[in-house]
């Protein structure tokens, strides 16, 4: 039998949310149309393998998922069984796969480099060039302004007790005009102000879920939102949301013409057959892949998960970033009253204005909201009334200040791709059409090791495992954000290849903190 070193590389187990391990199969028919001709290179069995391996790494072939019988998948390949018994011999022999007696055989990943989960204790600032954290940076006379135009509000307020579980009234009713007017009817009693999307996503999660609850999630998907539901024990079940890059450049004027997405039909039999509690999705400009919901398969989606009774967590904090076509309206605008009532919309200014301002909201039936301002009054009484100033004054002129915004990531995000052409050629992706990142293709599992190489460079980023839901996924991924300006970008690029070539670093690397925003 070959090496593993025949097989891409994987690093091993590290310490993520427990995955759910309700039985999947993966049909042959299914598995054979994501698999090469196995006459196109000899020995057939290896060349499967390999291809095999890629798919489980790269997210598009789930893990603990049960592959078809031997017989049926030689009949859908068109090859012999005696070539996909030896095919299933080498992926369990090199980890990919492994077998229970009576039950076949399922996908795995094997043993290795154990990768470290998202750290809290972070160290303070360096020099470092900042790529793990895709977020808004605020002009200063904007802030400084803004503060000096809230100042006699704020005076006003100094003689009340300061405490608003909800949010400041007029806040959530600025907040509900804005739901309003991109198509979801709303009332400001169905707003919820938190201290960030995050504060809302764990308020939820402390109401509405219990240790052992399934939670359906994409994978990828945000690894703060992850590292959030392993912290309450729950178990995740995965449905994937794939992006291939095969030349390198999108079309060259930032529209994304690519294939990837949700797969619906694996999404509704996720809702079918695991019957999770809640389910977690980022359908606007995506975080990482920067995918974007077709309307019709958010209607589907949300017509699955009311007939499963599943509560819909909607992350919409990136929805507003459009940079050359208008995002659908709210997720919950797209079905019927009564599905919408199970749906939770997560937004915050942290993306759109400034990750420094830590206002948050979450949309939601009144009833609810309700009981998770209860919830909150547990662990913070209520925000600060100065920084809901702030974001009030902000949101007030949000049109303006969007549009400046977006301006600027047009351009970062064309001195990013300018960079990553000139200096990384071997590595592919496709243009976002809104959102704040690129998620890069390396075209081989090296995003762990070239993270810490570049830090050594000066660049701090993530490798692309930390935004799966199980270890060793996405190691041929790097999220790249174009929140930096265009001169910093093309720097960071620079840096990156040559710690890619292998060129010995300047800058400490030691004591290394992950965190991503």
């Amino acid at each position: 039998m070959v090496p593993a070193s025949e097989l891409p590389e994987a690093a091993g187990p590290h310490d993520r949310a427990p995955h759910d391990r309700t039985p999947r199969t993966v049909g042959a028919r299914r598995l054979a149309a994501l698999l090469p001709d196995p006459a196109a290179a000899r020995p057939a069995y290896r060349h499967l393998a390999h291809a095999i391996g890629e798919l489980i790494l790269d997210g598009r072939l789930a893990l603990h998922v049960r592959l078809p019988a031997e017989r049926e998948l030689a009949t859908a390949l068109g090859t012999s069984r005696t070539t996909v018994t030896a095919l299933y011999d080498l992926l369990r022999e090199n980890g990919y796969a492994h077998s229970r007696q009576g039950s076949g055989t399922w996908t795995a990943l094997p043993a290795g480099r154990a990768a470290k989960g998202v750290s809290r204790l972070l160290r303070p600032e360096d020099t470092a060039i900042d790529l793990a954290r895709a977020a808004a940076a605020l002009p200063g006379q904007i802030l400084a302004d803004t503060l000096a135009e809230i100042a006699p509000q704020a005076a006003g307020h100094a003689g009340s007790l300061g405490y608003h579980p909800y949010g400041l009234p007029e806040l959530r009713a600025v907040i509900a005009d804005r739901f309003t007017a991109r198509g979801l009817a709303t009332t400001p009693e169905q707003i919820l102000v938190t201290s960030g999307a995050q504060h809302g996503l764990s308020l939820v999660l402390g109401l509405l879920a219990r240790a052992g609850d399934r939670v359906m999630v994409e994978n990828p998907s945000y690894p703060n939102a992850l590292e959030a539901l392993r912290r309450a024990g729950l178990r995740t079940v995965s449905v994937p949301v794939t992006d291939t890059a095969p030349d390198g450049s999108g079309n060259g004027d930032g529209t994304d013409t690519g294939t990837g997405g949700w797969d619906i039909e694996i999404v509704e039999s996720t809702l079918r057959r695991s019957v999770p509690r809640l389910g977690y999705l980022i359908p606007d400009f995506h975080n990482p892949t920067g995918r974007v919901m077709p309307s019709a398969e958010r209607a589907r989606v949300l017509s699955a998960a009311h007939r499963s009774g599943t509560w819909l967590i909607v992350d919409e904090t990136l929805a507003e970033l459009a940079l050359d076509a208008p995002a659908p309206p709210p997720f919950a605008a797209h079905g019927t009253a009564e599905a919408a009532g199970k749906v939770i919309t997560a937004g915050s200014l942290s993306k759109t204005h400034w990750a420094g301002l830590r206002i948050g909201w979450l949309r939601a039936p009144a009833r609810l909201v309700t009981e998770l301002a209860a919830q909150r009054v547990a662990t913070d009484m209520g925000g600060s009334v100065v920084d809901q100033l702030l974001a009030l004054a902000l949101l007030t002129r949000a049109d303006d200040l969007l549009s400046a915004h977006l301006d600027r990531l047009r351009d970062n995000r064309a001195a990013l791709v300018g960079a990553l052409r000139r200096h990384t050629p071997q590595w592919s992706w496709h243009t976002p059409p809104g959102g704040l990142s690129l998620w890069v293709d390396l075209g081989a599992p090296v995003s762990s090791v070239l993270a810490e190489r570049a830090l050594a460079h000066g660049v701090r980023i993530e490798g692309g495992g930390y935004f799966g839901t199980d270890p060793g996924l996405f190691e041929n991924r790097l999220r790249i954000p174009f929140t930096l300006p265009p001169d910093t970008l093309t720097e960071a690029v620079q840096r990156m290849a040559r710690a890619l070539a292998g060129e010995p670093g300047t800058a400490a690397a030691a004591h290394r903190p992950h965190w991503i925003a």
